[in-house]
């Protein structure tokens, strides 16, 4: 094994990071440093969190800092305000004795003029996020044409972010004879674009293999129902008396209700996601490193770039859609040489994601078995009786008050004030969870998705006091669920409990309550959305009488489950019921018009978001929509005339 020295590093820096602990460079530090410390030499370094990155490119940007030239020489872009601060104050504890250096962190959610002013006064190294960058390029108060080292930290990240033209932007205008170092987790399409225009020849470093989750991890799964998820995360963290985690869930609003469930049950949690203001994220973020708060419920976004040691857990509630970043979240735990634990909480709906994460991280998830409550209850009987033990006592300040505590507790033996002092811990667990039914694991034992109906061809019947509906739109008519809601506020102005979505193919089904299934069909049907004439009727009965005969065939008309098993992909039906369903969302709280607990991809005003609104849309043109549905209804029996449709079935004819 090397050492810094032999690396080539500078006395004051060694004696700088000796005092910090370092013994001995980490792999990608052995890499990278000597490499650094050379010119024209660029890199694509592979590592994870925690990997021992900032002092790999921090300390031969250190040295190679001329103090005299009081100028950027060297910049790090970085994707958040708390990596950027993180590097910074790292870069700082470095260059210790290194007497005269400069660094300023630049950033969003601070006062602009300070970091001007600073900027004038003149710094040496520049770490900053994209956006304020470009946003003091743009005011002409920096200036990069001295700047002879670029590094892109977090790199996936900050493309993940949007961060792409901002750094486009950014390094047209540094020289090109520089040395430019990228950090990634993961080596994507749009990494290996950004290599090819902007580094040239660069060496490639990789610790580990590539998109490889780190070494120190396990990755357990749990499948189970929608409905079950949220108990099912209680239980993982009643089991773990001492769990120290990120809770990462897929919107905002499933991170606030998350949070507010935790902590209304009385768990020490907070929640971190893109509506708090800076302000607000710090004073979270300062609370957690300190462990004021033991379980921090949080967005991918929100959590980007946040570093924390010592995290026991990464508890993923439901698969992030791009399962790449299962990578970042997973590389929170198991840092600097110990072990850690990712957990994922999904249903049936996220078992291709599993596979597909198991192919990118090299790894197998280990199947988990939910804590019985009688499990729970000894683990948190032990860590009441671990804490006694440990409990340090101050014999000068507790004397003067013991003659009245034993005078109190005269009439009770040993063994009653130990059951005691165990019982007011242990109570509030065996009391929860005492007539607690057990949660049973999710499986698809008989060939499929756990809705489908006899026939095994799609078909359901609605929830108790739900009516299912038929909607003549489906995926190939760009219908999702965003869209489906966002047509149901638009033109239906009261509150409407929507349940389950089933979108299919050229068709799709919802469920809403019984009351307001009149309603729902009466408002809707006949209504235009994007060109197309809406048809909605009651799934499995009559045609409804608004509905009347079928509308001229540029828009289908129909209504049964029939219908649904035949064209339907159940592949692609979601449990909306339970808002703590992972990948699947709870509308029964919509209303037109107005924000709901489950739309996440709304904002608070209701109107739906920019997504939506500019999303692409465009119509199906391979075949008539005349031809689709008169091929349909003939299927299904019906002709087009509700009289000669009876006549035929009366007959016996298909």
């Amino acid at each position: 094994m090397k050492t810094f020295e032999e690396l080539g590093v500078s006395p004051e820096i060694r004696r700088a990071i000796e005092e910090m602990g370092y013994a001995y460079p980490m792999p990608v530090q052995e890499e990278v440093i000597p490499y650094l410390l050379g010119e024209n030499n660029d890199i694509v370094a592979l590592a994870q969190t925690g990997t021992g990155k900032t002092a790999a490119f921090g300390l031969p940007l250190i040295q190679k800092i001329v103090i005299e030239d009081l100028v950027p020489q060297s910049l790090i872009l970085c994707p958040t305000r708390e990596l950027c601060l993180q590097i910074a104050g790292d870069l700082n504890d470095y260059s210790k004795y290194v007497e005269g250096l400069k660094v300023l962190p630049v950033y969003g959610g601070s006062s602009i003029e300070s970091q001007i002013r600073a900027l004038k006064r003149g710094v040496h190294i520049i770490v900053a996020t994209p956006g304020r960058l470009l946003d003091l390029m743009e005011r002409k108060t920096v200036s990069l044409a001295t700047v002879k080292n670029v590094v892109m930290d977090e790199a996936d990240e900050m493309l993940d972010m949007g961060f792409s033209d901002s750094i486009n932007a950014i390094l047209a205008d540094v020289p090109q004879e520089r040395n430019t170092l990228m950090f990634s987790a993961t080596m994507s399409p749009e990494i290996s674009k950004i290599a090819k225009n902007y580094l040239r020849d660069p060496k490639e470093v990789t610790i580990g293999r590539k998109n490889e989750s780190t070494a120190n991890v396990r990755h357990v799964v749990y499948m189970v129902h929608a409905k079950d998820k949220y108990e099912t995360l209680k239980r993982i963290v009643d089991y773990y008396p001492r769990i120290y985690a990120i809770i990462f869930c897929r919107t905002r609003k499933e991170t606030q209700e998350i949070a507010e469930k935790l902590m209304q049950e009385g768990y020490n949690a907070d929640t971190l996601h893109g509506d708090l203001s800076q302000a607000q994220r710090d004073v979270v973020m300062q609370r957690f490193r300190l462990r004021n708060i033991q379980l921090l419920v949080a967005t991918d976004v929100a959590a980007r770039g946040l570093d924390v040691d010592d995290l026991t857990h990464v508890i993923n509630y439901g698969l992030p859609d791009d399962v790449e970043s299962y990578t970042h979240r997973s590389g929170r735990t198991g840092r600097a040489g110990k072990t850690g634990t990712s957990i994922a909480i999904i249903n049936l709906r996220e078992k291709s994601k599993v596979k597909q994460i198991e192919k990118i991280i090299g790894k197998q998830f280990e199947a988990g078995e939910i804590p019985t409550a009688r499990q729970i209850c000894e683990k948190q009987l032990i860590k009441v009786i671990d804490e006694l033990e440990k409990v340090q006592v101050n014999e000068e300040e507790i004397n003067e008050f013991m003659p009245e505590i034993y005078r109190k507790l005269d009439w009770l033996g040993k063994e009653d004030i130990i059951k005691r002092m165990v019982s007011h811990e242990f109570n509030r667990f065996y009391e929860y969870y005492r007539n607690k039914p057990e949660i049973e694991t999710a499986t698809d034992e008989k060939g499929g998705r756990r809705d489908r109906g006899e026939s095994g061809k799609g078909s359901r019947q609605a929830e108790p006091g739900y009516s299912r509906l038929f909607i003549n739109l489906g995926k190939i008519d760009g219908l999702t669920v965003g869209r489906l809601m966002e047509i149901i506020n638009k033109n239906i102005p009261e509150r409407i409990n929507v349940g389950r979505i089933d979108l299919m193919k050229r068709f799709s089904f919802f469920e809403v309550e019984e009351r307001d299934a009149e309603t729902v069909v009466n408002s809707l049907d006949g209504k235009n959305w994007k060109g197309y004439r809406l048809g909605v009727e009651i799934a499995g009965g009559e045609p409804s009488a608004s509905s009347g005969a079928p509308k001229k065939p540029s828009r289908r008309r129909g209504g049964s489950d029939e219908g649904g098993r035949r064209g339907g992909d159940s592949r692609d039906s979601r449990d909306f019921r339970d808002f703590r369903g992972g990948d699947s969302r709870d509308y029964r709280d919509s209303r037109g018009g107005g924000s709901r607990r489950g739309d996440s991809r709304r904002g608070d005003s209701g109107r739906p978001s920019k997504r939506f609104e500019n999303a692409d849309y465009e119509p199906r043109t391979s075949r008539s929509r005349k031809d689709d549905w008169k091929q349909f209804f003939q299927n299904d029996g019906w002709s087009g005339d509700p009289v000669e449709s009876k006549r035929r079935k009366s007959k016996g004819r298909k």
